[in-house]
Protein backbone atom coordinates (compact mmCIF):
# COMPACT_ATOMS: atom_id res chain seq x y z
CA UNK A 1 0.00 0.00 0.00
CA UNK A 2 1.19 3.36 -0.51
CA UNK A 3 2.72 5.40 2.01
CA UNK A 4 0.88 8.67 2.40
CA UNK A 5 2.48 10.03 5.63
CA UNK A 6 4.31 13.56 4.42
CA UNK A 7 5.67 14.22 7.82
CA UNK A 8 9.04 12.64 8.09
CA UNK A 9 11.50 10.99 5.12
CA UNK A 10 13.88 8.25 5.66
CA UNK A 11 17.41 8.18 4.33
CA UNK A 12 16.56 5.43 1.85
CA UNK A 13 13.44 7.21 0.27
CA UNK A 14 16.05 10.31 -0.17
CA UNK A 15 18.30 8.17 -1.84
CA UNK A 16 16.66 6.44 -4.54
CA UNK A 17 14.78 7.14 -7.48
CA UNK A 18 11.93 4.39 -7.38
CA UNK A 19 10.74 4.43 -11.14
CA UNK A 20 6.39 5.13 -10.96
CA UNK A 21 4.41 1.72 -12.27
CA UNK A 22 1.32 2.48 -14.57
CA UNK A 23 -1.75 2.29 -13.65
CA UNK A 24 -3.48 -1.09 -14.58
CA UNK A 25 -5.69 -0.31 -17.43
CA UNK A 26 -7.60 -3.36 -18.18
CA UNK A 27 -8.77 -6.84 -16.65
CA UNK A 28 -5.93 -9.36 -16.90
CA UNK A 29 -5.44 -12.89 -16.46
CA UNK A 30 -2.09 -14.74 -14.51
CA UNK A 31 -1.16 -17.48 -12.64
CA UNK A 32 -0.17 -15.28 -9.11
CA UNK A 33 -1.59 -12.08 -8.03
CA UNK A 34 0.50 -10.46 -5.04
CA UNK A 35 -0.56 -7.58 -3.65
CA UNK A 36 2.30 -5.27 -1.86
CA UNK A 37 5.25 -4.43 -3.87
CA UNK A 38 7.60 -4.48 -0.57
CA UNK A 39 10.25 -7.30 0.21
CA UNK A 40 7.75 -10.10 0.75
CA UNK A 41 5.99 -9.50 -2.41
CA UNK A 42 8.74 -8.56 -4.66
CA UNK A 43 10.57 -11.58 -3.59
CA UNK A 44 8.20 -14.06 -3.97
CA UNK A 45 7.04 -12.19 -7.47
CA UNK A 46 11.26 -12.50 -8.39
CA UNK A 47 11.67 -16.45 -7.30
CA UNK A 48 7.91 -17.68 -8.69
CA UNK A 49 9.22 -15.75 -12.00
CA UNK A 50 12.28 -17.75 -12.19
CA UNK A 51 10.27 -20.73 -12.17
CA UNK A 52 8.36 -19.81 -14.95
CA UNK A 53 5.42 -18.62 -12.88
CA UNK A 54 3.37 -15.67 -14.68
CA UNK A 55 2.80 -12.65 -11.66
CA UNK A 56 1.02 -9.95 -11.40
CA UNK A 57 2.01 -7.39 -8.43
CA UNK A 58 -0.16 -4.56 -7.54
CA UNK A 59 0.45 -1.92 -4.86
CA UNK A 60 -1.43 1.66 -4.37
CA UNK A 61 1.95 3.60 -4.39
CA UNK A 62 5.41 3.33 -5.53
CA UNK A 63 7.92 -0.13 -5.12
CA UNK A 64 9.03 -0.03 -1.44
CA UNK A 65 6.49 2.43 -1.10
CA UNK A 66 5.24 1.31 2.47
CA UNK A 67 7.10 -0.09 5.33
CA UNK A 68 10.40 -1.42 3.40
CA UNK A 69 11.35 1.92 2.48
CA UNK A 70 10.84 2.61 6.57
CA UNK A 71 13.02 -0.20 8.12
CA UNK A 72 17.06 0.36 8.97
CA UNK A 73 17.77 -2.47 6.76
CA UNK A 74 19.42 -4.60 9.39
CA UNK A 75 19.62 -8.02 8.04
CA UNK A 76 20.45 -10.51 10.58
CA UNK A 77 19.91 -13.88 12.40
CA UNK A 78 20.62 -12.27 15.82
CA UNK A 79 16.74 -12.93 16.52
CA UNK A 80 14.65 -9.82 17.99
CA UNK A 81 12.32 -11.69 20.40
CA UNK A 82 15.72 -13.90 21.31
CA UNK A 83 16.29 -17.33 21.03
CA UNK A 84 15.92 -17.64 24.89
CA UNK A 85 11.62 -16.80 24.50
CA UNK A 86 11.40 -18.97 20.61
CA UNK A 87 12.44 -21.83 22.79
CA UNK A 88 10.31 -21.63 25.62
CA UNK A 89 7.54 -21.43 23.55
CA UNK A 90 7.95 -23.03 20.79
CA UNK A 91 10.63 -25.16 21.32
CA UNK A 92 14.27 -26.20 20.51
CA UNK A 93 13.76 -27.44 17.25
CA UNK A 94 11.53 -24.35 16.46
CA UNK A 95 14.15 -22.07 17.68
CA UNK A 96 16.89 -23.91 15.28
CA UNK A 97 14.49 -23.24 12.06
CA UNK A 98 13.99 -20.06 12.90
CA UNK A 99 17.82 -19.78 13.13
CA UNK A 100 18.16 -21.11 9.99
CA UNK A 101 16.07 -19.49 8.02
CA UNK A 102 17.04 -16.32 9.00
CA UNK A 103 20.47 -17.13 7.67
CA UNK A 104 19.06 -18.56 4.62
CA UNK A 105 17.66 -14.80 3.83
CA UNK A 106 20.52 -13.47 4.67
CA UNK A 107 22.35 -15.64 2.03
CA UNK A 108 19.63 -15.54 -0.40
CA UNK A 109 19.49 -11.97 -0.50
CA UNK A 110 23.67 -11.71 -0.93
CA UNK A 111 22.45 -14.18 -3.63
CA UNK A 112 20.39 -12.18 -5.59
CA UNK A 113 22.43 -9.04 -5.55
CA UNK A 114 24.80 -10.85 -7.15
CA UNK A 115 22.64 -13.00 -9.82
CA UNK A 116 21.21 -9.63 -10.47
CA UNK A 117 24.18 -7.44 -10.11
CA UNK A 118 22.10 -4.80 -7.88
CA UNK A 119 24.16 -1.98 -7.35
CA UNK A 120 22.51 -1.37 -3.51
CA UNK A 121 25.55 -1.34 -0.75
CA UNK A 122 25.45 -5.12 0.41
CA UNK A 123 27.94 -5.30 3.05
CA UNK A 124 28.95 -8.25 5.35
CA UNK A 125 29.11 -7.07 8.74
CA UNK A 126 29.32 -8.36 13.09
CA UNK A 127 26.34 -7.89 14.71
CA UNK A 128 26.61 -7.25 18.44
CA UNK A 129 24.16 -7.32 21.22
CA UNK A 130 24.82 -5.75 24.35
CA UNK A 131 23.31 -5.21 27.80
CA UNK A 132 21.68 -2.37 28.09
CA UNK A 133 22.23 -2.09 31.83
CA UNK A 134 24.93 -4.22 33.99
CA UNK A 135 22.03 -5.86 36.11
CA UNK A 136 21.42 -7.67 32.24
CA UNK A 137 24.24 -9.02 31.38
CA UNK A 138 23.03 -12.17 32.64
CA UNK A 139 20.60 -12.08 29.35
CA UNK A 140 24.03 -12.67 27.38
CA UNK A 141 24.74 -15.53 29.00
CA UNK A 142 21.37 -17.45 28.44
CA UNK A 143 21.15 -15.93 24.77
CA UNK A 144 24.70 -17.40 24.08
CA UNK A 145 23.55 -20.60 24.96
CA UNK A 146 20.12 -20.71 23.33
CA UNK A 147 22.08 -19.03 20.23
CA UNK A 148 24.47 -22.07 19.84
CA UNK A 149 21.39 -24.57 20.52
CA UNK A 150 19.82 -23.03 17.84
CA UNK A 151 22.82 -24.03 15.90
CA UNK A 152 24.64 -20.59 15.87
CA UNK A 153 27.77 -21.84 17.09
CA UNK A 154 29.65 -19.22 15.83
CA UNK A 155 28.50 -16.92 18.00
CA UNK A 156 30.84 -15.64 21.11
CA UNK A 157 31.16 -13.33 23.95
CA UNK A 158 33.34 -10.54 23.97
CA UNK A 159 34.61 -8.72 26.47
CA UNK A 160 32.83 -5.37 24.58
CA UNK A 161 31.40 -4.34 21.20
CA UNK A 162 33.90 -2.33 19.10
CA UNK A 163 32.96 0.98 20.26
CA UNK A 164 35.31 3.61 21.24
CA UNK A 165 33.34 6.04 22.33
CA UNK A 166 31.30 3.88 24.89
CA UNK A 167 32.34 1.07 26.63
CA UNK A 168 28.76 -1.83 26.01
CA UNK A 169 30.31 -4.33 28.97
CA UNK A 170 29.89 -7.67 27.55
CA UNK A 171 28.45 -8.11 24.19
CA UNK A 172 27.56 -11.17 22.03
CA UNK A 173 29.42 -11.14 18.15
CA UNK A 174 26.99 -12.71 15.42
CA UNK A 175 29.50 -13.33 12.79
CA UNK A 176 27.70 -12.71 8.67
CA UNK A 177 25.30 -10.50 9.62
CA UNK A 178 24.44 -8.05 6.34
CA UNK A 179 23.16 -4.30 5.43
CA UNK A 180 22.09 -2.58 2.68
CA UNK A 181 19.95 -0.03 0.70
CA UNK A 182 16.54 -1.21 0.97
CA UNK A 183 14.91 0.94 -1.63
CA UNK A 184 18.10 0.32 -4.21
CA UNK A 185 17.63 -3.31 -3.64
CA UNK A 186 14.05 -3.55 -4.40
CA UNK A 187 14.47 -1.42 -7.64
CA UNK A 188 16.52 -4.24 -8.68
CA UNK A 189 14.67 -6.79 -7.87
CA UNK A 190 11.78 -5.29 -9.35
CA UNK A 191 13.45 -4.88 -12.83
CA UNK A 192 14.45 -8.32 -12.82
CA UNK A 193 10.85 -9.42 -12.13
CA UNK A 194 9.62 -7.57 -15.24
CA UNK A 195 12.81 -8.82 -17.32
CA UNK A 196 11.04 -12.36 -16.34
CA UNK A 197 7.56 -10.87 -17.91
CA UNK A 198 5.98 -10.32 -14.74
CA UNK A 199 3.91 -7.23 -14.25
CA UNK A 200 4.26 -4.51 -11.79
CA UNK A 201 1.08 -1.69 -11.57
CA UNK A 202 1.19 1.02 -9.10
CA UNK A 203 -1.64 3.23 -8.40
CA UNK A 204 -3.62 0.42 -8.29
CA UNK A 205 -5.94 -0.17 -4.80
CA UNK A 206 -7.41 -3.85 -4.20
CA UNK A 207 -10.43 -3.31 -3.13
CA UNK A 208 -11.66 -6.90 -3.03
CA UNK A 209 -9.98 -10.20 -2.90
CA UNK A 210 -11.53 -13.66 -3.19
CA UNK A 211 -10.06 -16.93 -3.52
CA UNK A 212 -11.50 -20.05 -4.76
CA UNK A 213 -10.69 -21.83 -8.15
CA UNK A 214 -9.98 -18.97 -10.08
CA UNK A 215 -9.65 -16.35 -7.56
CA UNK A 216 -10.11 -12.60 -8.01
CA UNK A 217 -8.67 -9.44 -7.49
CA UNK A 218 -11.00 -6.08 -7.93
CA UNK A 219 -9.56 -2.87 -8.04
CA UNK A 220 -11.07 0.57 -6.81
CA UNK A 221 -11.01 1.83 -10.54
CA UNK A 222 -12.15 -1.16 -11.74
CA UNK A 223 -9.91 -3.93 -13.56
CA UNK A 224 -10.42 -7.43 -12.46
CA UNK A 225 -7.03 -9.80 -12.01
CA UNK A 226 -8.46 -13.13 -12.16
CA UNK A 227 -5.46 -15.45 -10.56
CA UNK A 228 -4.37 -19.67 -9.79
CA UNK A 229 -3.20 -18.40 -6.59
CA UNK A 230 -3.42 -14.65 -4.34
CA UNK A 231 -0.77 -13.61 -2.21
CA UNK A 232 -1.62 -10.83 0.02
CA UNK A 233 1.77 -8.92 1.36
CA UNK A 234 0.80 -5.80 2.73
CA UNK A 235 2.53 -5.75 5.87
CA UNK A 236 -0.85 -6.96 7.53
CA UNK A 237 -3.39 -8.62 5.81
CA UNK A 238 -5.95 -6.40 4.06
CA UNK A 239 -8.22 -8.94 3.47
CA UNK A 240 -9.06 -10.50 7.33
CA UNK A 241 -11.65 -9.47 9.50
CA UNK A 242 -10.05 -11.16 12.79
CA UNK A 243 -8.38 -14.11 11.99
CA UNK A 244 -4.56 -12.55 12.09
CA UNK A 245 -5.37 -9.84 13.74
CA UNK A 246 -6.00 -11.23 17.11
CA UNK A 247 -2.74 -12.77 16.97
CA UNK A 248 -0.27 -9.59 16.68
CA UNK A 249 -0.18 -5.99 17.79
CA UNK A 250 0.96 -3.09 16.18
CA UNK A 251 3.74 -0.82 17.22
CA UNK A 252 5.56 2.48 16.26
CA UNK A 253 9.24 2.75 16.53
CA UNK A 254 11.59 5.56 15.27
CA UNK A 255 14.61 6.25 13.77
CA UNK A 256 16.95 9.22 13.49
CA UNK A 257 19.76 9.51 10.92
CA UNK A 258 22.49 11.60 12.46
CA UNK A 259 25.70 12.91 11.23
CA UNK A 260 28.84 11.41 12.68
CA UNK A 261 32.61 12.07 11.66
CA UNK A 262 33.72 9.65 8.68
CA UNK A 263 35.09 6.14 9.99
CA UNK A 264 34.31 7.36 14.16
CA UNK A 265 32.56 4.30 14.34
CA UNK A 266 33.00 0.71 13.58
CA UNK A 267 30.88 -0.66 10.66
CA UNK A 268 28.70 -3.42 12.68
CA UNK A 269 25.42 -3.81 13.31
CA UNK A 270 24.46 -3.05 16.93
CA UNK A 271 21.47 -3.59 19.54
CA UNK A 272 21.05 -3.59 23.46
CA UNK A 273 18.48 -5.77 25.35
CA UNK A 274 16.33 -2.87 26.42
CA UNK A 275 12.54 -3.20 26.01
CA UNK A 276 11.65 -1.87 23.93
CA UNK A 277 15.53 -2.18 22.59
CA UNK A 278 17.52 0.54 20.42
CA UNK A 279 19.31 -0.82 17.13
CA UNK A 280 22.67 0.88 15.38
CA UNK A 281 23.70 0.91 11.85
CA UNK A 282 25.89 3.09 9.86
CA UNK A 283 24.82 4.60 6.17
CA UNK A 284 28.19 6.09 3.88
CA UNK A 285 27.63 8.07 0.61
CA UNK A 286 30.80 8.87 -0.90
CA UNK A 287 29.58 12.32 -1.89
CA UNK A 288 29.41 13.39 1.33
CA UNK A 289 32.15 13.89 4.57
CA UNK A 290 30.32 12.66 6.99
CA UNK A 291 28.85 8.95 7.75
CA UNK A 292 25.17 9.01 8.83
CA UNK A 293 24.68 6.52 12.07
CA UNK A 294 21.03 5.40 11.96
CA UNK A 295 19.61 4.46 15.31
CA UNK A 296 16.32 3.19 16.09
CA UNK A 297 13.73 2.69 19.36
CA UNK A 298 11.41 4.52 21.64
CA UNK A 299 8.85 1.89 20.34
CA UNK A 300 4.88 2.13 21.54
CA UNK A 301 1.62 0.60 20.22
CA UNK A 302 0.29 2.57 17.04
CA UNK A 303 -2.72 4.99 17.57
CA UNK A 304 -1.94 4.99 21.89
CA UNK A 305 0.54 7.37 21.76
CA UNK A 306 1.20 10.98 20.43
CA UNK A 307 4.56 12.44 21.46
CA UNK A 308 6.28 11.60 18.50
CA UNK A 309 8.77 14.43 18.96
CA UNK A 310 9.62 13.79 23.07
CA UNK A 311 10.56 10.09 21.18
CA UNK A 312 12.75 11.76 18.72
CA UNK A 313 14.17 13.69 21.59
CA UNK A 314 15.04 10.65 23.39
CA UNK A 315 16.48 8.63 20.70
CA UNK A 316 19.33 11.41 19.94
CA UNK A 317 20.01 11.99 24.01
CA UNK A 318 20.54 7.84 23.86
CA UNK A 319 22.80 8.47 20.78
CA UNK A 320 24.62 11.60 22.08
CA UNK A 321 25.61 9.86 25.56
CA UNK A 322 27.20 7.22 23.67
CA UNK A 323 28.80 8.97 20.69
CA UNK A 324 29.84 12.42 21.58
CA UNK A 325 30.87 12.98 18.10
CA UNK A 326 27.38 13.21 16.48
CA UNK A 327 26.96 16.57 14.42
CA UNK A 328 23.42 17.21 13.50
CA UNK A 329 20.12 15.29 13.50
CA UNK A 330 20.24 15.20 9.36
CA UNK A 331 16.83 12.55 9.50
CA UNK A 332 13.92 11.46 11.32
CA UNK A 333 10.94 8.76 10.53
CA UNK A 334 8.75 6.48 11.93
CA UNK A 335 7.47 2.57 10.48
CA UNK A 336 5.25 0.60 11.92
CA UNK A 337 6.21 -2.97 13.11
CA UNK A 338 3.92 -6.26 13.57
CA UNK A 339 4.72 -8.15 16.51
CA UNK A 340 3.16 -11.39 16.83
CA UNK A 341 2.13 -12.66 20.44
CA UNK A 342 4.26 -15.37 20.02
CA UNK A 343 7.55 -13.89 18.69
CA UNK A 344 7.22 -15.64 14.98
CA UNK A 345 5.40 -14.39 11.58
CA UNK A 346 3.17 -15.47 9.98
CA UNK A 347 3.56 -16.91 6.51
CA UNK A 348 1.18 -19.34 4.66
CA UNK A 349 -2.24 -20.17 3.83
CA UNK A 350 -4.36 -17.42 5.38
CA UNK A 351 -7.02 -18.83 8.17
CA UNK A 352 -10.61 -19.89 7.32
CA UNK A 353 -9.28 -19.07 3.92
CA UNK A 354 -9.68 -20.49 0.37
CA UNK A 355 -6.73 -22.96 0.36
CA UNK A 356 -5.44 -20.46 -2.81
CA UNK A 357 -4.87 -17.61 -0.49
CA UNK A 358 -1.55 -16.43 1.25
CA UNK A 359 -0.35 -14.10 3.00
CA UNK A 360 2.73 -13.23 4.79
CA UNK A 361 3.30 -10.75 7.89
CA UNK A 362 4.41 -10.55 11.45
CA UNK A 363 7.70 -9.28 10.38
CA UNK A 364 8.53 -8.57 14.38
CA UNK A 365 11.13 -5.83 13.76
CA UNK A 366 12.93 -8.36 11.39
CA UNK A 367 10.96 -7.19 7.99
CA UNK A 368 13.63 -8.00 5.60
CA UNK A 369 14.49 -11.03 6.45
CA UNK A 370 11.08 -12.05 7.04
CA UNK A 371 10.37 -10.66 3.82
CA UNK A 372 12.46 -12.77 2.21
CA UNK A 373 11.84 -15.88 4.10
CA UNK A 374 7.98 -14.87 3.22
CA UNK A 375 9.22 -15.13 -1.13
CA UNK A 376 11.04 -18.75 0.01
CA UNK A 377 8.84 -20.29 1.69
CA UNK A 378 5.61 -18.71 -0.09
CA UNK A 379 7.64 -19.90 -3.79
CA UNK A 380 7.58 -23.39 -2.73
CA UNK A 381 4.02 -24.14 -1.36
CA UNK A 382 2.67 -22.48 -4.82
CA UNK A 383 5.04 -24.65 -6.54
CA UNK A 384 3.57 -27.80 -4.65
CA UNK A 385 6.59 -28.73 -2.59
CA UNK A 386 7.51 -29.46 1.14
CA UNK A 387 9.26 -27.15 2.81
CA UNK A 388 10.31 -27.93 6.81
CA UNK A 389 9.69 -23.70 7.59
CA UNK A 390 6.24 -24.32 6.77
CA UNK A 391 4.88 -25.49 10.37
CA UNK A 392 6.72 -23.08 12.11
CA UNK A 393 5.45 -19.76 10.29
CA UNK A 394 1.89 -21.21 10.02
CA UNK A 395 -0.99 -18.33 9.97
CA UNK A 396 -3.01 -20.62 11.66
CA UNK A 397 -1.16 -21.80 14.41
CA UNK A 398 -1.66 -21.37 18.13
CA UNK A 399 0.60 -21.72 21.14
CA UNK A 400 -0.76 -22.32 23.96
CA UNK A 401 2.02 -20.98 25.51
CA UNK A 402 1.36 -18.03 24.15
CA UNK A 403 -2.46 -17.40 25.25
CA UNK A 404 -1.21 -15.10 28.22
CA UNK A 405 0.44 -12.78 25.73
CA UNK A 406 -3.00 -13.38 23.01
CA UNK A 407 -5.24 -12.41 26.08
CA UNK A 408 -2.99 -9.12 27.29
CA UNK A 409 -2.87 -7.94 23.50
CA UNK A 410 -6.61 -8.60 22.43
CA UNK A 411 -7.65 -7.03 26.25
CA UNK A 412 -5.59 -4.16 25.07
CA UNK A 413 -7.89 -3.61 21.72
CA UNK A 414 -10.77 -3.95 23.74
CA UNK A 415 -9.87 -0.85 26.01
CA UNK A 416 -9.55 1.26 22.83
CA UNK A 417 -13.41 0.56 21.66
CA UNK A 418 -13.80 3.31 25.27
CA UNK A 419 -13.28 6.25 22.99
CA UNK A 420 -16.46 6.26 21.61
CA UNK A 421 -17.95 7.82 24.93
CA UNK A 422 -14.86 9.79 26.21
CA UNK A 423 -14.75 13.81 25.36
CA UNK A 424 -12.97 14.68 22.21
CA UNK A 425 -9.49 15.90 21.90
CA UNK A 426 -10.97 19.73 21.23
CA UNK A 427 -14.61 21.60 21.10
CA UNK A 428 -14.45 23.49 18.61
CA UNK A 429 -12.55 23.37 15.22
CA UNK A 430 -11.38 26.74 15.53
CA UNK A 431 -9.13 25.27 18.38
CA UNK A 432 -7.20 23.87 15.35
CA UNK A 433 -3.89 25.50 13.83
CA UNK A 434 -2.39 24.89 10.48
CA UNK A 435 -1.13 21.12 9.82
CA UNK A 436 -2.63 19.96 13.45
CA UNK A 437 -5.65 17.47 13.75
CA UNK A 438 -7.90 16.29 16.76
CA UNK A 439 -10.83 14.59 17.49
CA UNK A 440 -14.02 16.11 18.04
CA UNK A 441 -17.57 14.91 19.44
CA UNK A 442 -20.46 16.09 16.48
CA UNK A 443 -23.89 15.10 18.63
CA UNK A 444 -23.43 11.17 19.78
CA UNK A 445 -20.71 10.82 17.40
CA UNK A 446 -17.02 11.60 16.67
CA UNK A 447 -15.43 13.26 14.13
CA UNK A 448 -11.79 13.32 12.85
CA UNK A 449 -10.78 17.05 11.93
CA UNK A 450 -7.46 18.86 10.41
CA UNK A 451 -6.60 21.58 9.28
CA UNK A 452 -3.71 21.14 6.86
CA UNK A 453 -0.62 23.78 6.07
CA UNK A 454 -2.86 26.14 3.95
CA UNK A 455 -5.82 26.46 6.31
CA UNK A 456 -8.34 24.39 4.68
CA UNK A 457 -10.39 22.35 7.07
CA UNK A 458 -11.32 18.88 7.20
CA UNK A 459 -13.74 16.54 8.30
CA UNK A 460 -14.06 12.50 8.26
CA UNK A 461 -15.40 9.70 9.83
CA UNK A 462 -13.28 9.17 13.31
CA UNK A 463 -14.63 5.43 13.18
CA UNK A 464 -11.60 2.93 11.55
CA UNK A 465 -13.80 0.50 8.78
CA UNK A 466 -11.85 -2.16 9.58
CA UNK A 467 -13.11 -2.88 12.97
CA UNK A 468 -14.63 0.62 14.37
CA UNK A 469 -12.08 1.75 16.68
CA UNK A 470 -12.22 5.43 17.12
CA UNK A 471 -8.96 6.50 15.23
CA UNK A 472 -6.32 9.02 17.36
CA UNK A 473 -4.27 11.90 15.49
CA UNK A 474 0.08 11.29 14.82
CA UNK A 475 1.36 14.18 14.93
CA UNK A 476 4.71 13.54 13.96
CA UNK A 477 3.34 11.97 10.67
CA UNK A 478 0.47 13.96 10.37
CA UNK A 479 -1.49 11.06 9.91
CA UNK A 480 -4.53 9.02 11.70
CA UNK A 481 -3.93 6.18 13.57
CA UNK A 482 -6.16 3.33 14.88
CA UNK A 483 -5.15 2.19 18.53
CA UNK A 484 -6.61 -1.15 18.00
CA UNK A 485 -4.93 -2.80 14.75
CA UNK A 486 -2.90 -0.41 13.70
CA UNK A 487 -4.72 1.06 10.28
CA UNK A 488 -3.33 4.53 9.22
CA UNK A 489 -4.81 7.09 7.54
CA UNK A 490 -3.59 10.51 5.51
CA UNK A 491 -4.35 13.60 7.11
CA UNK A 492 -7.46 13.53 4.15
CA UNK A 493 -8.08 9.89 4.95
CA UNK A 494 -6.54 7.90 2.44
CA UNK A 495 -5.90 4.76 3.78
CA UNK A 496 -2.18 3.94 3.26
CA UNK A 497 -1.72 0.86 6.08
CA UNK A 498 -4.27 -2.41 6.73
CA UNK A 499 -5.90 -3.86 7.79
CA UNK A 500 -8.38 -1.45 6.49
CA UNK A 501 -8.75 -1.49 2.72
CA UNK A 502 -11.08 1.79 2.69
CA UNK A 503 -10.74 5.60 3.32
CA UNK A 504 -12.21 7.10 6.26
CA UNK A 505 -15.48 8.97 4.50
CA UNK A 506 -15.87 12.16 4.52
CA UNK A 507 -17.45 14.32 7.26
CA UNK A 508 -17.72 17.73 5.72
CA UNK A 509 -20.69 19.77 5.19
Amino acid sequence: MKDDSQASTSVWMATSETPTQSRLKESIRTDVCIIGAGIAGLTTAYLLGREGRSVVVLDDGLIGGGMTGRTTAHLTNAYDDRYVEIEKLHGGEAARLTAESHTAAIDKVSEIVSAENINCDFEWLDGFLFAQTRDEVGLLRDELAAAHRAGLVGVEKVARAPLDSFDTGPALRFPRQAQFHPLRYLNGVARAVMTESGRIFGQTHASRIEGGTSARIETSHGPVVTSEVVVVATNTPVNDRVAIHTKQAPYVTYVIGVQVPRDSVTRALYWDTGDPYHYVRLESDKQKPYDLLIVGGEDHKTGQANDGDERYGRLEQWTRERFPQMHEVEFRWSGQVMEPADGLAFIGRNPLDEDNVFIATGDSGQGMTHGTIAGMLLTDLIQGRKNKWKDLYSPSRIRLKAIPEYASENINVAGQYAGYVTAGDIKSDSELKRGEGAIMREGIGKIAVHRDHAGNLHKLSAICPHLGCVVAWNSSEETWDCPCHGSRFSAEGRVYQGPANSDLPSNND
